[in-house]
């Protein structure tokens, strides 16, 4: 099955990627990667989770903007790249997770991420991840992601 198959069977409709907020591109291909700016967890042009995941909101909650995060990512590649089925691999996928002072989980975070991805792409989906603790992010977000694919030439 394509990947564009599973993103259907799954009840998932990408959005039209985000609308840069400053002089910066959703997606950038370079040679056979694509790589995505920080994609935050938009909704229908609205934030859906925002403040600090461990105080505002719970890890679950964190979980849940991550995957859209993730979404937002596969928005911006297949802008580029024209049809998901043109991707060969995930290659990393990196998290930053607005935190409480205190709050380690955010590997946990993350993993709405990451799963959504292996979902997604199965054994193409198992990418390197770094995830980081930050005390901001853009706009309040609670979680940004961002990710690096590999495409068929």
């Amino acid at each position: 099955m394509g990947f564009e198959a599973k993103l259907k069977e799954l009840g998932i409709t990408l959005p039209d990627p985000a609308k840069p907020a400053d002089a910066y591109l959703p997606a950038l291909r370079d040679g056979d990667y694509v790589y995505t700016s920080g994609q935050i967890p938009l909704v229908k042009g609205q934030l859906k989770f925002q403040g600090k995941v461990g105080k505002d909101l719970p890890l679950e909650e964190g979980y849940e903007a991550a995957k859209i995060c993730a979404i937002n990512c596969l928005a911006a590649i297949k802008s580029v790249v024209g049809n998901l089925d043109n991707v060969e691999q995930v290659i990393k996928v990196v998290g930053f997770v607005n935190s409480a002072p205190g709050f380690v989980d955010q590997p946990k975070v993350i993993t709405g991420a990451s799963e959504l991805v292996d979902e997604v792409f199965g054994c193409a989906g198992e990418p390197d991840c770094s995830v980081v603790g930050v005390g901001e992010l853009p706009i309040n977000s609670a979680v940004e992601v961002e990710m690096i694919v590999k495409v068929k030439q």
